[in-house]
């Protein structure tokens, strides 16, 4: 009877391990691996407020109509990684970096791209994050391995446009938390200040509560097999990948934006965000907008903030 028993716990536990393991190598490549992020489509947190009218609609023709130069460096593991870059119409020292989001290319930013050309008079630049757009990369990184990127951006910048140029970061939904974990290591004096719009607190925070509430599904064991396997197979951490403790050893000037009504990365995020944040920051919340929808929510208020917010910082 004892053998017995210790058969059954045996074949039990095996197939608790073959059924979280299956569940791990499932969850990565939904949510980590360069496939088609098919499992959004229709998701209602992401088309929270989809039915305003856009203000920005026209700004994929403008994007279409410039003329971009192409730009492209190697990150640190071998990978070859893309990006836009549009010139000022007029020669500036000012150059802004913009982050896109999830599953997105940098000319689904084309809208902040234009707001910076157009009406601030800025350089752009538009990565394509690894593992997106024109960029190499087998799998997302949220935002962690990306940090490191964009210090090479950076640098690229301030190599091709001269040591006197002054730099902002503008990031949304991945984005943001991509700008906000770059802004925890040692930035060159050139970043004078950050956008963050919609970014979460950390990738464990994010997925935990993605997990809940897409699948009905407690966190524990999934989320930290899942992360193990990232670990393998991507060379990081969900734990490690925290926005939170980056902006924790921030010292460059914040703006942080989110939409009072975003059910996707829950608004709650941003207020422990902003009150661990850089000495110098501002917070900005606009009502009721969903996730990535502040800017269409409030054109007026989202331009005016991030215009007066970079515009103490940046000369």
């Amino acid at each position: 009877m004892k053998k017995r028993i210790m058969i059954m716990s045996a074949t039990i536990i095996a197939l608790l391990v073959i059924i979280i393991v299956s569940a791990s190598f499932y969850f990565y490549n939904v949510a980590i691996a360069r496939t088609d992020k098919t499992f959004l489509d229709g998701n209602p947190d992401l088309e929270a407020n989809s039915n305003i009218d856009n203000p920005f609609a026209d700004s994929k023709d403008w994007w279409a109509r410039q003329s971009l130069q192409e730009w492209s460096l190697t990150s640190d593991d071998g990978l070859k990684l893309h990006a836009y870059y549009l010139p000022a119409a007029a020669p500036t020292d000012k150059t802004v970096i913009i982050a896109h989001g999830y599953s997105g290319h940098s000319e689904l930013m084309s809208g902040f791209a234009q707001m910076y050309h157009e009406d601030l008079g800025y350089n752009v630049l538009l990565p394509d994050a690894r593992g997106h757009g024109k960029s190499e990369g087998d799998y997302i990184g949220f935002g962690w391995p990306e940090r490191k990127d964009y210090l090479k951006w950076i640098d690229l910048v301030i190599e091709r446009t001269g040591k006197e140029t002054q730099i902002v970061l503008h990031g949304v939904s991945m984005g943001g938390a991509t700008v906000m974990m770059t802004s925890g290591e040692e930035l060159p004096p050139q970043v004078k200040a950050i956008v963050e719009d919609c970014g979460y607190t950390s990738v464990t925070d994010e997925l935990t509560y993605q997990l809940k509430r897409m699948y009905k599904l407690p966190s524990f064991p999934l989320v930290q097999s899942t992360s193990l396997l990232t670990k393998i197979r991507a060379e990081y951490s969900f734990g490690e990948a925290s926005a939170l403790e980056q902006v924790k050893k921030s010292k460059t000037p914040m703006l942080f934006i989110h939409g009072g009504g975003d059910l996707f990365v829950p608004t709650e995020m941003v207020y422990e965000l902003y009150e661990n944040g850089p000495e110098q920051k501002r917070l900005f919340v606009v009502p009721d907008a969903g996730h990535g929808m502040a800017r269409q929510f409030d054109p007026e208020g989202y331009d005016r903030e991030v215009t007066e917010f970079i515009g103490t910082y940046v000369q």
